[in-house]
């Protein structure tokens, strides 16, 4: 794997390691629609009576990471994510050398981007996807047709890459949840009376330009009525969930019978800070924030 050099050996830009003073001064991953400004929000509805928190669209997991849960189950449909979730959790020792001998800059950048990540072995493939992530536009995920990523590069306006401390931090609370790559609905057959289950889907939203940076065909309408009809169960077995969902007309499908409050979110339009408005994000639960659990 060429780009695997260490920078200070070879007159190049060394990537910046942060702060080693704080676990949640640098978090481990960026994702698009990310849940970051709302996680104070959505801690409301967790308490530590709950038996096991449960993500089936696990992305960047910022709430779990922020709650650090005593057991979890993780879920996403995307392998790549979860692999490097799993050999982060394995040795983050491990992940942070690959990760500091990746060199800096575009070039390097699309070098790191057409290797195919089946060749490396589980630290150098999770440190890629780790990078990559990091510099790439808005914090996006979109693979082609033959399943290559192929995200533009986006510079290095993100700040430092995840230092020892937020790979060790990270690592830790991982060791307590089990990870699975599957559909949605796999992990939801797995919940049990006591969980906790956050469900933060993929926006399929067709009305709203703001929304134009996700990809609508990897959540779509049939996807939305599996949730719902997944929501009312999960209802009737007395699980508490929460949803957050973009203000739309497929909201407003999720949310009848349930509770709902609304958040204002700063999102940026097609992944421009420039362009950044206000939008409204729907939070449905089948229990109100602080009550008792059902």
């Amino acid at each position: 794997m060429p780009p695997l050099v260490d920078p200070r050996r070879q007159g190049v830009p060394s990537l910046s390691r942060g702060s080693t003073t704080t676990n949640r001064a640098v978090s481990l991953l960026r994702w698009a629609g990310s849940k970051r400004q709302l996680v104070p929000t959505l801690a409301q509805y967790w308490d530590s009576s709950f038996a096991r928190y449960v993500e089936p669209f696990a992305g960047s997991a910022r709430l779990f990471f922020h709650l650090a849960p005593r057991r979890a189950l993780l879920g996403d449909i995307n392998t790549e994510l979860m692999s490097t979730y799993a050999s982060l959790r394995k040795s983050a020792l491990a992940v942070h050398r690959a990760l500091m001998s990746l060199k800096g800059g575009r070039q390097a950048y699309r070098t790191i981007r057409q290797i195919d990540p089946r060749s490396l072995k589980d630290a150098a493939r999770a440190a890629r996807f780790i990078y990559l992530n990091h510099f790439c536009f808005n914090g996006l995920y979109r693979t082609n047709r033959f399943g290559q990523f192929n995200v533009p590069y986006g510079g290095e306006k993100a700040g430092p890459l995840p230092n020892l401390s937020v790979l060790v931090h990270s690592a830790r609370l991982l060791k307590r949840a089990r990870l699975e790559s599957c559909d949605f609905e796999h992990v939801l057959r797995q919940v049990m009376p006591g969980d906790f289950v956050y469900l933060d889907p993929p926006f399929s939203v067709r009305s709203r330009r703001v929304f134009h940076q996700y990809d609508a065909t990897t959540f779509g309408e049939g996807d939305l009525k599996r949730l719902r009809t997944w929501m009312r169960h999960l209802d009737d077995l007395g699980v508490t969930f929460l949803v957050s969902f973009a203000e739309s007309a497929e909201a407003d499908q999720l949310r009848r019978g349930f509770h709902t409050r609304s958040a204002q979110v700063k999102r940026s339009i097609a992944g421009f800070a420039a362009k950044r408005v206000r939008v409204t994000e729907l939070l449905i639960s089948n229990r109100r924030p602080g009550s008792s659990k059902q």
